[in-house]
């Protein structure tokens, strides 16, 4: 499942056009994706991967992208 949502969302295909190696089609892929993001899997998936680079010491927080979303941008900033 995790292989084919990232397929989906780096191909730009649909979920009806998967491709059947991944051993599951878009109609059973699609529910549990969404099932898997209203669990809050991803953000959980995300913060594990991050705190296992962490304790490997292969983040490189110099590289980090922040965006006004995540920080607000103070005294008119743009």
């Amino acid at each position: 499942m995790l292989a084919a949502s990232m397929f989906v969302a780096t191909s730009g295909c649909t979920w009806n056009q998967l491709p059947p190696d991944f051993g599951l089609s878009g109609v059973t892929a699609l529910p549990r994706f969404t099932e898997w993001t209203e669990s809050r899997v991803w953000p959980n998936l995300h913060r594990l991967a991050l705190d296992e680079l962490g304790s490997r010491s292969e983040l490189d927080w110099s590289r980090c992208p922040i965006d006004s979303v995540s920080v607000r941008a103070l005294k008119g900033a743009s």
